[in-house]
């Protein structure tokens, strides 16, 4: 078996059981421990995975391939809810807002103001699609090579991405530490730098679980941002880590 089959296994027992052992691995695979040792390392400096004492576990919100719109998309928990409220109150007139193609973004359609005229830029064609009803706004999507989860982040999206000035972007991540934005695919970042570098305002939107990981491709300074909203699971230490970077965090409180 040739190591990159061997990673690929790792990573769907991973998904399967939420958790590996280094000596399981090793006996399965007939190797040396310390082999199976150097893979995790490897795969955990992709961003696949997180080490633990023996064995690893996965990253939280990270899968190899996103799952279908069907599934990706829903209602949200309740720590998207309340980021995705608190987000939309930022929106103003006749601004050119930013809204990509996650989970909370796809809250954020909800809560949305009706009574205001602004435009929307998205990369996702699942956004666009839903925006088409909202009279108050107007809609362009990025074109490029639409992938499974519906988004779209290729060279041509990035090219595409140039031209225009945001207003408000609401940016997301696989996860945030002291270093930045960071996500599992460089072609992901290098898209999202193309249109966080354009916005006037950046306001991060990351649930508790992004915060102190960091992934194989960095997307962003965490300096650089204007404003993070998050909830309220988020751990003190961590909020006080990216603060000490000079970035506001507000804590979106969930109603009862």
């Amino acid at each position: 078996m040739f190591s990159e089959e061997r990673r690929q296994e790792i990573l769907k027992r991973l998904e399967q059981n939420g958790r590996v052992l280094a000596k399981e691995l090793a006996d399965q695979f007939e190797m040396s421990i310390d082999s199976i040792r150097r893979d995790l390392s490897i795969m955990e400096e992709q961003g696949l995975l997180k080490r633990t004492h023996g064995g690893a576990i996965p990253i939280p919100n990270v899968r190899s391939m996103p799952g279908p719109p069907s599934k990706r998309y829903g209602e949200g928990n309740v720590y998207q809810n309340a980021i995705a409220k608190l987000a939309v109150s930022y929106i103003t007139a006749n601004q050119t807002v930013f809204i990509g193609g996650t989970s909370t973004h796809y809250v954020m359609l909800k809560y949305l103001p009706k009574d205001i005229a602004f435009t929307v830029i998205t990369n996702s064609v699942e956004i666009a699609y839903h925006l088409r009803d909202f009279e108050n706004i107007q809609t362009y999507l990025i074109g490029g090579n639409v992938k499974r989860s519906g988004n779209i982040t290729d060279a041509l999206a990035t090219e595409f991405a140039q031209q225009f000035t945001i207003d408000l972007c609401f940016a997301t991540a696989g996860a945030i530490s002291s270093k930045g934005l960071s996500t599992a695919t460089p072609e992901v970042s290098v898209f999202h730098k193309t249109v966080y570098g354009n916005s006037k305002k950046i306001i991060a939107i990351l649930g508790h679980s992004k915060f102190g990981i960091d992934m194989f491709s960095r997307m962003y300074p965490v300096e650089k941002l204007d404003l993070i909203i998050t909830d309220e699971e988020t751990a003190e230490e961590k909020i006080n880590m990216i603060q000490a970077q000079g970035v506001e965090i507000i804590i979106a409180k969930i109603e009862d």
